[in-house]
């Protein structure tokens, strides 16, 4: 299958580049390319990619609004390039409901496996990232994802995938940790995020954590 991807980078010779890389794998075609947020939102509802690539600072419409807008619509994931010391964009683009987060100096293997990951649904958090989000949690006043109360409607077996979800596990994984089916597992992340109104397993990710699942 090809995954048809939307570049975002607002920085030429930096765009050409994640062209380059992208279009060196067999199975990713960039549909399209944008130099601002806007750009980027108008090309995601025109071309309906599988993926968007998306440059957190960029002019007329930052990555994080674009974000906002095109998982809102339904358009495509959103894969979202950060560098390491600007969390507020990563917070920024968690909750807008962004699937993914890589930084800026990963090379073209990290670059193709990380699209890769999110058009096949599952989140993906540059390790760097991750370990500022785990800082946070251990700050005494981090950012937060408020707690949603239909937590309460999840069944048993739908706590448990949530809490797989928390570790980073991905469907195969799942499945394997809870003896079910790949599909199963599959079928069981998406009602876990439909009851919790979440955009993203990264998002359901970052709520486990708060639950302490």
């Amino acid at each position: 299958m090809t995954i048809r991807v939307v570049v975002a980078e607002d920085q030429s010779a930096v765009r050409a580049g994640l062209v380059l890389i992208l279009r060196s794998a067999g199975d990713i075609e960039v549909a399209g390319e944008a130099a601002d947020g806007e750009e980027a939102v108008r090309l995601a509802r025109a071309l309906r990619p599988d993926l968007v690539l998306m440059d957190v600072q960029m002019p007329r419409l930052d990555g994080v609004s674009a974000t906002r807008q095109v998982v809102a619509e339904g358009l495509a994931d959103v894969l979202v390039l950060t560098t390491f010391d600007l969390d507020e964009y990563v917070f920024g683009a968690l909750r807008a409901g962004a699937s993914g987060f890589l930084l800026k100096d990963a090379d073209a293997a990290q670059l193709i496996a990380a699209v890769r990951t999110v058009a096949r649904g599952e989140g993906l958090i540059a390790p760097a990232v991750t370990r500022r989000l785990i800082a946070e949690f251990a700050d005494p006043k981090p950012v937060r994802v408020p707690v949603p109360a239909s937590v309460e409607s999840l069944t048993p077996r739908e706590r448990e995938v949530l809490g797989c979800l928390g570790e980073g596990l991905s469907n195969a994984e799942i499945a394997v940790r809870l003896e079910m089916a790949e599909a199963t597992a599959k079928t069981h992340v998406s009602r876990v995020l439909a009851k919790l109104e979440l955009r993203s397993r990264v998002q359901a990710a970052v709520l486990a954590q708060e639950l302490g699942l």
